[in-house]
């Protein structure tokens, strides 16, 4: 794996090591959090092995998008910055595949924990939801890296699209449950969700329908399964050439940065949710208990 290319006057090279920077920092806040864990559990008295759930799903996603960084590849164009097997579509597909699962299944716990302390059908609903839309959209992202047809890249993103409206839903009807500071996290996560709504509606989707369209105007030839999955196991091209990589870079430096911090936001959720219920907002049921008093009653003359 040659460095030669890697200069600072090289847009390429500046966009890689800024990948690789922001994953370094990003694996240095998941052993902070690890280590929280870890003293949490040896507090309880639960074992000095034992690994929670939350902080395994978060190591997936952060992982694995610190291992795509290292290593970006463009799926259906088989290219990369290095000459590695590791930079296979096959390798950083699969690895890929895992952590956007584990990403999502995130989501649905602290979704569904939510919605049990408030009650809320709409919310476990979508909790119960988002996972196999993702799962579906896995499908159609590997259908698109298999046959080089940018249609399942689009539907792929679709899905997503519509998964994290679902969640901007949920998170609409819990922000009225909650004050102070977890209602203001709720509101941040909602303007998140939003401005990434509007990246993948007038940028990401259009432009995997373009590259669709475009290909079938000129009558590309796709790949069958079988040939597909020969040819993203075997085949990869190496470029540092910004106009190969130029539409990739501005998706791929948001991904790898703030999608992986809302991971780790939604992992430091397990070592707060006790705290949860003195951050719920106040009832009318709950503001007016007040001492109850004797029912008045009208006095009796004497006979």
């Amino acid at each position: 794996m040659s460095l030669d290319w890697v200069v600072l006057d090289d847009s390429v090279a500046v966009w890689w090591l800024f990948l690789v920077t922001v994953s370094i920092a990003n694996i240095v806040l998941w052993i902070g959090l690890h280590r929280h864990f870890r003293k949490r559990s040896l507090n309880l008295r639960l074992g000095a092995l034992r690994v929670e759930l939350m902080i395994l799903l978060c190591a997936a996603y952060v992982f694995g998008c610190a291992f795509r960084s290292v290593l970006p590849r463009a799926d259906v164009q088989r290219i990369c910055l290095f000459d590695t097997w590791l930079s296979s579509v096959a390798v950083g597909r699969s690895v890929a595949t895992i952590a956007e699962i584990c990403f999502v299944i995130q989501w649905a716990i602290v979704l569904r924990h939510l919605a049990a302390m408030v009650k809320s059908d709409t919310v476990r609903n979508v909790a119960s939801t988002i996972v196999p839309l993702i799962v579906l959209a896995e499908c159609f992202s590997w259908y698109s890296v298999i046959t080089t047809s940018y249609l399942g890249n689009a539907i792929e993103n679709s899905l997503w699209a519509v998964s994290f409206l679902l969640i901007a839903v949920a998170l609409a009807r819990l922000i009225t449950e909650f004050r102070g500071v977890v209602r203001i996290a709720i509101g941040v996560a909602i303007i998140g969700i939003a401005g990434y709504l509007a990246f993948l509606a007038t940028i990401d989707v259009p432009m995997y329908l373009a590259r669709w369209q475009a290909d079938f105007a000129n009558g590309k030839t796709l790949f069958g399964l079988l040939s597909g999955l020969h040819d993203v196991s075997t085949r990869w091209a190496v470029t540092h050439e910004v106009t190969h990589w130029r539409d990739e870079m501005a998706w791929m430096a948001l991904y790898f940065s703030v999608a992986v911090w809302s991971s780790l936001a939604l992992c430091s959720f397990d070592l707060i949710r006790q705290h949860l219920p003195r951050y719920r907002r106040l009832t009318a049921i709950d503001t007016s208990r007040t001492v109850p008093t004797a029912p008045l009653t009208r006095p009796t003359m004497a006979a």
